[in-house]
């Protein structure tokens, strides 16, 4: 029998390079529960005075719960943690009123203040903005190295889809290049965790944008790679009136406001902690 060698980041980024990609994921694939699904609430900071609201409990699948092994030691530890926020415009913080208030940046102080409210050994968070606008999942690939790897995350979150279907990367070069960017960063030894595309009126206005969604799910399915779910979220807060679109989405269509992106930043902590095995009542404690 053929005794293949584990890939290594720098083989994956080779074969991207070419335009050309075969592989075993190496992971089963789970198929996503229709109805098995788990609330998580996503509640204000009780130690932030100026943050209000009330607490909205989203239906989370349990496959997105999957453990995020890295992040949960280094928790266990009280260990620093170095994340890697990659992504196009939104993770830049375009519509932003500054750089303060950008996603990733509300990402580092939530995760400081709800680790800090858990009891359990104070871990330092370090988290990267290495979003650019307009990038594709073809830009994305070509900076990976430079960007995500050299920083030795140990976790990347990937916010990927939106500009895809408006630059004409195909869906099927898009599966190819997403998919081999997990596998890798995973070689890494990082965790990941995938971030969908923004419910918007300029990407529903864009013929085939939901496939791009669709594929995504589909290799975090296959690969079982957790995903903060920004699109369901974003209707679940309009359906329960918790932000409006326009609340959430600026004037252009497409980018996010500080209000969405305030909300963006403490669902995904409370979903990266509940990936780390914290229950969810102290993931999301007030």
């Amino acid at each position: 029998m053929p005794i293949f060698a584990r890939p290594t980041a720098a083989s994956i980024l080779a074969a991207m390079a070419f335009g050309s990609i075969a592989f075993a994921p190496g992971l089963p694939a789970r198929a996503e529960p229709g109805h098995e699904r788990v609330a998580l609430a996503h509640s204000d900071l009780a130690t932030d005075a100026n943050r209000s609201g009330p607490v909205i409990r989203a239906a989370i699948p349990r496959r997105a719960l999957a453990r995020l092994p890295r992040l949960a030691s280094l928790i266990a530890k009280g260990n620093a943690i170095r994340i890697v926020a990659f992504g196009s415009s939104s993770t830049e913080g375009s519509g932003a009123s500054s750089p303060a208030t950008t996603y990733p940046a509300q990402l580092q102080r939530d995760l400081e203040a709800r680790l800090s409210l858990t009891g359990a050994e104070h871990s330092a968070v370090t988290v990267l903005n290495r979003g650019k606008g307009g990038d594709d999942s073809e830009a994305m690939a070509r900076r990976l190295e430079r960007d995500v790897l050299a920083d030795k995350p140990d976790l990347v979150i990937w916010q990927t889809g939106s500009n895809d279907p408006m630059s004409g990367v195909s869906v099927e070069r898009f599966s190819e290049l997403t998919r081999a960017g997990i596998l890798a960063m995973r070689a890494t030894g990082a965790d990941v965790v995938l971030m969908d595309q923004q419910w918007c009126r300029k990407l529903q206005a864009t013929d085939g944008a939901e496939r791009y969604g669709t594929a995504l799910h589909a290799i975090a399915s296959e690969l079982n790679v957790p995903v903060i779910r920004r699109n369901a979220l974003m209707r679940a807060w309009a359906a329960q009136g918790v932000l409006s679109a326009s609340q959430m989405i600026g004037p252009d269509g497409l980018h996010m406001t500080d209000a969405g992106y305030d909300r963006l930043a403490r669902a995904a902590t409370a979903q990266l902690l509940a990936n780390a095995g914290l229950p969810p009542d102290a993931s999301s404690q007030n």
